[in-house]
């Protein structure tokens, strides 16, 4: 991912697991790509999707698609 002066606005997926420690985070405002983060880890690395690529995983996890 290309860097820039976007500051991440991070917040917990709707698909995130509730308070069982399994949440990850997404910075849905970022101008070119959805960053997505293991919230337990904040400072730890982020992984970068494009956004169609983000929309049809999105949309693979909403249908359940994903086994």
């Amino acid at each position: 991912m290309k860097r820039s002066d976007h500051t991440p606005s991070w917040r917990k997926s709707s698909y995130s697991g509730g308070n069982s420690g399994e949440c990850l985070e997404v910075d849905a405002a970022h101008p070119s790509a959805v960053p997505v983060r293991d919230s337990k880890r904040p400072s730890g690395p982020a992984v970068a999707f494009g956004p169609a690529a983000w929309a049809a995983f999105s949309t693979a996890v909403r249908t359940g698609d994903l086994t």
